[in-house]
């Protein structure tokens, strides 16, 4: 089979490849990172958000290895908290933190951050109407930056 791509003047030739079964087991039971470029690879982690990057990291030894000691994969998603924890990345950077550590120091932080300052909690009557896996331990600066923007309001 042939087909052609005319916008970018490129001929793909694709063949029809028939497995044996044994072959097709086989293929299902491999795992891709040993069979593409490393690179290849990466990138297709790279596509992967926290939840995910998190649960392929536990998929396997090879992909575990391979996440665990690539930082580039987790420096786009401290990007996201980057825009909410700033002084907090800033700092754990600085201390020499991988951005994999950075970003888990500082995740839920930002999330719980975000919800403040996006008012979730400005109508709060009780302690008891904030959930307890909602909260967590924030300094007094971040306080601080909360406190000004309820004010605000």
């Amino acid at each position: 089979m042939q087909s052609s791509c005319k916008r970018n003047k490129q001929v793909y030739i694709a063949k029809k490849i028939t497995l044996s079964s044994t072959e097709q087991k086989k293929l299902q039971n491999c795992d891709f990172a040993q069979f593409l470029p490393q690179e290849l690879t990466l990138k297709i982690f790279s596509e992967l958000d926290i939840q995910s990057l998190s649960n392929a990291a536990m998929a396997c030894k090879t992909w575990n290895d391979l996440i665990e000691n690539t930082d580039s994969l987790w420096y786009n998603h401290c990007l996201t908290v980057l825009a909410v924890c700033k002084r907090e990345l800033q700092c754990d950077r600085a201390s020499g933190h991988s951005w994999k550590v950075t970003l888990m120091r500082n995740y839920k932080k930002s999330n719980i951050k975000q919800a403040w300052l996006d008012g979730r909690y400005s109508y709060i009557h009780s302690a008891t109407e904030l959930l307890q896996n909602s909260m967590c331990e924030m300094d007094a600066d971040t306080w601080g930056e909360i406190l000004e923007t309820e004010l605000e309001r």
